[in-house]
């Protein structure tokens, strides 16, 4: 495997992490570790200000998906890149954890979807404020 050169963000790391764990579930924590550090070793860390894995707050709670992130922060400021991978794996795990026991956000009830309340409002207001051939064109780029 290739090791990574580029400068990562947060969440380039934590996609990687989540591709390595569907490629190989039967590694464990550890193992993924090994393999992530050894990509990643040598590669700039990751910038402070895009902290964060925004795609996760579909996932699980953000108590979960960024139960990790604070271990991240530390190992960027020491240039660790073993603690920012016990980091991004506490937050894969709590978040692999949550859909395991829960389901995915939004899967379980009305009280979790996030569409509940919001999606007439949002259609009424788009219907009436955006022009027709904007909606057609959203509607064409949705389509594709």
């Amino acid at each position: 495997m290739a090791k990574i050169m580029e400068q990562p963000s947060v969440s380039d790391v934590f996609r990687r992490a989540q591709a390595l764990r569907r490629e190989h579930p039967d590694w464990s924590l550890a193992q993924l570790k090994n393999q992530l550090v050894q990509l990643y070793s040598g590669a700039a860390f990751p910038p402070l200000h895009t902290l964060t894995i925004p795609e996760q707050d579909a996932r699980a709670p953000e108590e979960d998906w960024t139960a990790g992130l604070p271990i991240v922060r530390r190992g960027i400021q020491f240039q660790d890149w073993k603690e920012v991978m016990d980091g991004i794996l506490l937050s894969l795990e709590q978040t692999e954890n949550y859909e395991r026991e829960r389901g995915a956000e939004g899967d379980r009830d009305e009280w979790h979807d996030r569409e509940v309340g919001i999606s007439e409002a949002t259609a009424k207001g788009v219907g009436k404020w955006m022009p027709e051939e904007l909606v057609a064109l959203a509607e064409r780029e949705a389509k594709k």
